[in-house]
């Protein structure tokens, strides 16, 4: 299995496999999910100070706040995804 690495801003890059979803943080539920992960020691705040526009949802619990838009992750996750596949299919 290849490792996809995936940046969310300000040269910070988590593992795109971990990667459960990619959310908005203004809704209540959302708002919710960051403060829990805050009080049990499991948020990463990558923002650099600035607004979070993203929240990435980890498979190992862990929370993470970025500064770039989710589109703009997704995108960089699946533009990642087609690059390896293509990679992939010359080397075939």
């Amino acid at each position: 299995m290849d490792i996809r690495l995936v940046n969310i801003g300000f040269g910070n890059i988590v593992s795109g496999n971990r990667i459960i979803a990619i959310v908005s943080p203004e809704s209540a539920p959302i708002k919710r999910v960051v403060n829990q992960a805050r009080e049990r020691g499991m948020l990463i705040d990558a923002t650099y100070g600035r607004r979070t526009r993203a929240v990435i949802i980890m498979d190992s619990d862990h929370i993470i706040l970025s500064a770039v838009q989710p589109e703009t992750v997704a995108n960089r996750l699946y533009n990642k995804e087609i690059t390896n596949q293509e990679e992939f299919a010359e080397q075939s």
